[in-house]
């Protein structure tokens, strides 16, 4: 027990094992802080160059540009795994581990946990495919299964969505199956504007007639001239007309919303009345009622 005492005390005292320690802890701050600056300085000089390519003289169509916005984030996440795991070697070898004997040992290891990580090689094959057959890329408003946003991120292993309200959602790329993208046709905007039955239906399709006529003037995103469909529905007491507008991809929404305000508007100053709930009131002679129940 003393002899393992001393010895202990005499490796804690020993000179070389100071200097050897500090000399680690130096090579591992540089080679942390050197592959933090490659990483950032590769990220930038790779960003600067898609963003020549895309600014040359001769214009990309937008789906080249998707494509090319989707190839960087990829390639940005590539060079960030190969740095950073080369990093990791060079620190092993500055402590002394035996790295060839690591990469073998790990080649049988990997081998074998090859056969438990199935889902990480579903993830990492799906990736490729969705990147080589551009089903969607960074910036496309998609939906998948029950997540719906617009993707940040495609990596080999995970895509990034941001959903309306802001959340992010990490989804793996094995479990992608059935996607909706919104982004690659122009979209359609359906409006359904409703009317009194009692209204002149003709004076109201005239007057949305004429004012989506002048529509495509004024919106550069709207791509073709809108169609007043007619009437869509009878129900009740309103008549709902249906309105057809073709935008460039993702601007249905706010088309939408501006084309049901100026509607309003404009049957607001030609008195076309909208259907709304109404209550009638009876007032009932309760004398009256008396006598008529006292005979």
């Amino acid at each position: 027990m003393e002899n393992m005492y001393n010895k202990f005390m005499a490796t804690l005292t020993s000179e070389d094992m100071w200097i050897g320690m500090g000399l680690a802890t130096i090579k591992i701050t540089a080679i942390t802080i050197l592959s933090m600056v490659v990483v950032r300085v590769a990220k930038m000089a790779i960003r600067k160059g898609f963003e020549i390519r895309m600014k040359a003289p001769a214009p990309l169509q937008p789906a080249s540009e998707r494509r090319y916005r989707t190839i960087l984030r990829l390639v940005q996440s590539i060079v960030s795994y190969v740095v950073y795991f080369s990093a990791i070697l060079a620190i092993l070898s500055a402590v002394n581990i035996d790295v060839k004997g690591l990469l073998a040992g790990a080649g049988i290891v990997g081998l074998a946990v090859g056969f438990g990580a199935q889902s990480l090689v579903k993830d990492v094959i799906t990736g490729f495919f969705i990147i080589f057959e551009d089903q969607f890329g960074v910036g496309d408003y998609i939906k998948i299964t029950s997540v719906e946003g617009t993707v940040l991120e495609i990596g080999l292993r995970t895509t990034k969505i941001k959903g309306a309200a802001g959340e992010i959602n990490i989804v793996p790329n094995g479990s992608i199956t059935d996607v909706v993208n919104y982004s690659i046709n122009n979209s359609i905007a359906i409006i359904d504007v409703s009317v009194a039955y009692s209204s002149d239906i003709a004076k109201a399709e005239r007057l949305i007639e004429e004012y989506l006529k002048e529509l495509p003037k004024k919106h550069e995103e709207i791509t073709a001239p809108p169609t007043l469909l007619g009437v869509q529905n009878v129900v009740g007491a309103e008549v709902s007309l249906r309105i057809s507008v073709e935008t460039l991809p993702m601007q249905h929404f706010a088309i939408s919303r501006m084309v049901r305000r100026d509607v309003k508007e404009i049957f607001d100053r030609n008195r076309i009345e909208i259907p709304y709930p109404k209550m009638m009131v009876y007032e009932r002679d309760n004398n009256q009622t008396f006598n008529e129940e006292g005979e």
